[in-house]
């Protein structure tokens, strides 16, 4: 079992998933992550995955918007080729603010798509990268770190009497579609 890298349990009820992260936790077992066919309330918490940063992101992508639309506008309309159109002034504030607010949109929607294809390391060409193909139908799949976990013989009869339909042993750290 030394290339063994990842313990895959598989279960087919989603509570039974549970009981077996709680069975792993109570032994100090650390859960490399889960992956459903669906979400599941409360596994974020029971796993200690941290909230997400993307509203962070989308504020300063919103800010840097806003920043850049009423640059925009000042540089064109002040600064550049004051008109005097009227004998209105060359900064009308009030009408700078629709530009300004589709500009600020803009730039944080396409900011936080950007952001979340890079932190989740989406690219154009990447292979799929999937422990157990089954985990996207109909299968809840917990995966343990097996090189941080000595003590196999122990996950393995946690997880199956927890419920576990199947437990395999991955070598590789991910299965392709081929």
């Amino acid at each position: 079992m030394s290339n063994t890298k990842y313990i895959l349990g598989s279960f087919a009820d989603p509570d039974e998933m549970m009981d077996g992260i709680d069975k792993l936790q109570a032994n100090n077992i650390s859960i490399y992550d889960c992956f459903t066919p669906m979400p599941i309330h409360g596994i974020e918490a029971k796993l200690g995955v941290r909230p997400s940063r993307l509203p962070i992101a989308a504020f300063c992508f919103g800010g840097l918007g806003l920043i850049l639309g009423f640059s925009l506008l000042y540089f064109t309309m002040s600064y550049d080729w004051p008109m005097n159109i009227g004998g209105k002034p060359s900064m009308p504030l009030p009408n700078f603010v629709p530009v300004t607010f589709e500009v600020t949109i803009l730039l944080c929607a396409l900011g936080m798509v950007a952001t979340f294809f890079f932190r989740n390391h989406l690219f154009p060409g990447r292979a799929p990268r999937v422990m157990d193909l089954r985990a996207t139908d109909d299968r809840f799949i917990i995966a343990i770190d097996a090189r941080d976990n000595a003590d196999h013989t122990l996950i393995d009869n946690l997880l199956k009497e927890a419920g576990a339909v199947e437990v395999k042993y991955n070598e590789r750290k991910y299965v392709s579609y081929e």
